[in-house]
């Protein structure tokens, strides 16, 4: 009888050694884990794959870059240009002397430029420029600072271009306020007069771009 015992407790050890021992290969990490190297998930399996880095952001930043503005063709700029019509609103600060070579060499390079001017009366007008200008002397040198405001036919500001000239007095005795226009120089007003067609040229270009 007590031989008989002692082999039953041996069964129930050995027992619950082999389920110890069971236990430990289910919870075994490499048991419900497949390695990384390991082929295809079994179907019904819980494990998850971490997605890899989507190939789709190079192609996001292609159409970005695809949307740029193309740049406009001599030609695209050429046809802006010659359906422009510029009214030139009478200048205002400069003297009758300095005003005159200005608007002669403004007809001159908006010609050049294929923009068409339009006269005071002219309604077929696409573009109004009033001009602002003042003059300042100090020693021997004069400094001609410009404004011009381009308009629509309806009276709305479109653009502005400003700037200044500095360039030696034709009249060195010339003082500040009125007098200092006798001190500009034609040569001055036409190279106002040419970066204005210019840069009236640019803003039109870069509109319709």
């Amino acid at each position: 009888m007590r031989r008989s015992h002692v082999t039953t407790v041996s069964l129930l050890v050995a027992l619950a050694v082999a389920s110890c021992t069971n236990a430990k290969d289910v919870l075994e990490p490499s048991a419900i884990t497949p390695p990384a190297t390991s082929g295809p998930t079994a179907p019904g399996s819980t494990a998850t794959t971490v997605p890899a880095t989507s190939p789709a952001a190079p192609a996001t930043t292609t159409a970005g870059a695809a949307t740029a503005t193309t740049p406009l063709t001599s030609a695209q700029s050429a046809a802006i240009l010659s359906k422009t019509r510029l009214q030139i609103a009478p200048i205002v600060g400069a003297s009758v002397e300095a005003a005159t070579p200005l608007t002669a060499e403004l007809q001159t390079r908006a010609k050049q430029r294929g923009i068409t001017l339009a006269g005071s009366a002219d309604q077929t007008a696409t573009h109004v420029l009033k001009g602002y200008f003042s003059a300042i002397s100090e020693g021997k040198d004069t400094t001609v600072i410009y404004v011009w405001d381009v308009y629509d036919p309806s009276g709305n500001r479109l653009h502005r271009i400003n700037g200044q000239m500095k360039a030696p007095s034709v009249n060195s005795g010339a003082g500040a306020g009125a007098d200092s226009w006798k001190a500009v120089s034609p040569a001055t007003m036409q190279a106002i007069a040419d970066q204005t067609i210019d840069q009236f040229a640019a803003f039109l270009g870069g509109k319709a771009g």
